[in-house]
């Protein structure tokens, strides 16, 4: 499952002006590999990760997931059952246990109990953290803990487009090293489309294709 970008342009009203923050970008994204876009705060990469994400619709030009424009999917059930975002803070429930947090998707997917018990643990052990992780709230993980809870949460949704939004800002380097593993095995192993958007030139170094923007375009 892919995502290509056709011409996409997205602006907005500012305080005193009409802002472009997306300007005219194009390009297809393909299973199998990992993306890196990069560029200065400003340049309109999360723009356009939330456009991807369906989070708005651009206001020229489409963004196709798995073929079918953004404007004519249910956008929320885009974002069940084909893209999940990965955020740099990491944006788990406080209040829900590290299996709780796993499981979430799968209980709004309506899956059963046993099933989605199963598929929760699976997916931790797959991202690293032992069983003893299973009844944990996230303030009593650290951040590369708490990333690692995000991509299982991730993985156990099931979605073929893999969307990151600085997914090692947090990190040290040794975390940063482990969480790129796991989103390259997300691409390599699984087939996944993955795309982050990242400041770490180091990160972006590592994927299979270096996207920068500068205001709103590609460079």
């Amino acid at each position: 499952m892919g995502i290509s970008l056709k011409n996409v342009s997205y602006s907005y009203q500012g305080k005193f002006q009409t802002v472009k923050a997306v300007d005219g970008v194009s390009y297809d994204f393909e299973p199998g590999k990992c993306y890196a876009i990069i560029g200065k705060s400003g340049s309109g990469k999360t723009t356009l990760l939330s456009l991807m994400a369906g989070l708005d619709l651009p206001t020229e030009g489409e963004i196709l997931v798995d073929g079918k424009s953004t404007k004519d999917w249910d956008r929320r059930r885009m974002r069940r059952d084909a893209v999940s975002v990965i955020y740099q803070n990491y944006n788990l429930f406080p209040l829900l246990t590290v299996q709780e947090n796993i499981q979430y998707p799968l209980d709004l997917k309506k899956v059963p109990r046993k099933e989605s018990i199963a598929l929760a643990r699976e997916v931790r052990q797959r991202v690293g953290l032992p069983a003893s992780y299973d009844k944990r709230l996230p303030g009593q993980l650290s951040g590369g803990e708490q990333q690692r809870v995000a991509i299982a949460r991730a993985l156990a949704q099931g979605c073929k487009i893999i969307l990151a939004d600085e997914p090692t800002g947090n990190l040290d380097t040794t975390n940063t090293h482990n969480i790129v593993s796991i989103l390259h095995s997300l691409a390599y192993d699984d087939g996944c489309t993955v795309i982050l958007v990242t400041h770490d030139h180091g990160v972006a170094e590592q994927a299979d294709a270096v996207l920068q923007m500068k205001d709103g375009a590609w460079i």
